[in-house]
């Protein structure tokens, strides 16, 4: 789901309220982590439905973008555990934490306490 939050929604809403994996001055990293989390996760979601809806499809389809990706993640895993066994399993599981750790850090670092101003029109500056 990462890469449909990241470009269709944090991209847009980078540095608002309204953007999960932007975090917020002042902020723990243990507070913005699950609002990172589960806000991209909702957004990512909300996003691929509304694409859907507008071409007539169901979500809950091969065509969905997150389930894809969640399918090919089941896939490669699945694949790895044929190839070497299951004494693969808790590499897998480790990088994977690890990798989702990373990355929720970098989020963290590299969006602390920035802040997009309101304009009249209701948008927000450009970033």
């Amino acid at each position: 789901h990462f890469y449909i939050e990241h470009n269709r929604g944090h991209h847009v809403r980078v540095a608002t309220p309204e953007d999960p994996a932007s975090s917020r001055f002042g902020e723990s990293f243990w507070t913005f982590l699950p609002r990172s989390v589960w806000g991209s996760l909702r957004s990512s979601w909300s996003l691929e439905k509304a694409r859907l809806d507008r071409l007539g499809k169901k979500p809950w389809t091969i065509r969905n973008d997150v389930l894809h990706s969640w399918l090919m993640s089941v896939v490669l895993f699945g694949v790895l555990v044929a190839v070497f066994g299951l004494s693969v399993l808790p590499f897998l599981v480790l990088q994977a934490v690890f990798g989702f750790r990373l990355l929720e850090t970098v989020n963290y670092l590299e969006h602390y306490g920035l802040k997009r101003r309101r304009l009249d029109s209701g948008r927000y500056e450009r970033a």
